[in-house]
């Protein structure tokens, strides 16, 4: 192959990689889009962005359960799981998190009711918010040290082998 159509092919390569990328990220938010009416709700059609500082939140969400949503932002978008039980500032307690689809970052923000009908209906109100430093990110594991007004700390995510289902608690303290 010669020096030129080395190149060419790098380039191409490069070129691809970017915009996968780009595909990917408005891919994560197509299931979010699908299930939503937006102009029945007022929750945000958003787009994939990236902010100066890691955004964090949970959102208490009484739809058909009350469950508590968190949040947190990463490629562009906002990761999101349903907490079934309120999550826990103590090490020893251990709650499910069930993976659901990606949503824009713009949802942060977002408090309100989802009208009747339409796809998570019931009221949505911030129940914590921050900020957090990723600590460690693997396929099925999270570390995370979150910074809210409620949870602090250094915060676990591990996934279980069905893929959507993780476990979320705290981290216990190294001993001194």
């Amino acid at each position: 192959m010669t020096k030129q159509a080395r190149k060419f092919v790098e380039k191409k390569k490069i070129l691809q990689l970017l915009v996968s990328a780009d595909y990917g990220e408005e891919l994560s938010l197509n299931e979010y889009r699908r299930k939503r009416d937006f102009q029945k709700t007022t929750e945000p059609k958003g787009e994939a962005t990236v902010s100066k500082r890691r955004i964090y939140v949970i959102q208490k969400h009484a739809a058909t359960h009350l469950h508590f949503d968190l949040r947190l932002e990463m490629d562009g978008v906002l990761k999101s799981w349903a907490v079934p039980k309120e999550p826990s500032t103590l090490p020893s307690v251990k709650r499910l998190a069930v993976q659901v689809e990606d949503h824009p970052v713009e949802y942060a923000s977002f408090e309100g009711t989802i009208p009747e009908g339409e796809y998570g209906a019931g009221k949505v109100e911030i129940w914590d918010k921050g900020t957090y430093k990723l600590i460690d990110r693997k396929e099925d594991k999270l570390i995370v040290e979150i910074d809210g007004a409620k949870l602090s700390g250094v915060y676990v995510l591990v996934r279980f082998k069905d893929k959507k289902n993780w476990l979320f608690f705290k981290k216990k303290r190294a001993s001194a």
